[in-house]
């Protein structure tokens, strides 16, 4: 019985403390690996999180807010049939003293359309929306009140007042609109700035357009 029970194990062997502690290496390199993806990983999406979270904080710091009311100045005084607006002017600020926005102003259009010219180096854009139209890039200058340090950036502080429709060069809005904006006429004005939120203004002309008008 002894002699058949030897040729049955005869061959077989235990696993021997050196196989078991390679095993065990090899696990924990492997336990090693997957810890070191995972938290290689987590410190990508940390990582990625704060880039969103500045990027989020640096647009808001570079946001414009309006200042005061937006004030029409008309092509011809008149109820709906015959009123037109030529101008528009508004002053805006800096949101939260945020980043510096620079309002270098376009260059005026030689054939007066109220639209910048090809190619001009303002960063800024400002366009024209209504129920009939949608007119990019037009044409603007600032003027710069109160506190000013005498570049175009618009800083902490500062306060640049916007002309859309120019009576002296570039064309007014009544260049750049067809149909004209006259009275009781929903419209806005979109102010796109390289970096930050757009700010849109929103009105509506009155039934009757007077010379001059705060549209509130």
């Amino acid at each position: 019985m002894f002699r058949k029970l030897l040729k049955t194990h005869r061959g077989q062997r235990g696993i021997t403390g050196l196989e078991t502690a390679i095993i065990l290496i090899a696990f924990v390199v492997v336990a090693a690996v997957f810890a070191y993806t995972a938290l290689s990983a987590g410190l990508f999406s940390t990582q990625k999180g704060q880039e969103a979270v500045y990027s989020g904080l640096r647009e808001a710091q570079s946001s414009l807010e309006l200042r005061g009311g937006v004030i029409a100045t008309a092509g011809t005084a008149g109820a709906e049939d015959t009123g037109t607006v030529k101008q528009i002017s508004f002053t805006v600020s800096n949101v939260l003293g945020g980043e510096p926005i620079d309002f270098t102003a376009p260059t005026a259009n030689s054939s007066d359309t109220g639209v910048s010219e090809a190619g001009s180096s303002n960063v800024l854009v400002i366009n024209y929306v209504d129920d009939n139209q949608t007119v990019n890039d037009l044409y603007w200058t600032v003027t710069k009140l109160g506190n000013d340090d005498g570049d175009n950036l618009l800083e902490d502080q500062e306060k640049f007042k916007v002309t859309i429709g120019n009576t002296t060069d570039g064309g007014t809005l009544l260049n750049a609109l067809d149909p004209d904006l006259t009275a009781n006429q929903e419209f806005s004005l979109v102010l796109q700035t390289p970096i930050g939120a757009i700010l849109e203004i929103e009105r509506t002309t009155p039934p009757y357009i007077d010379t001059i008008m705060n549209l509130r």
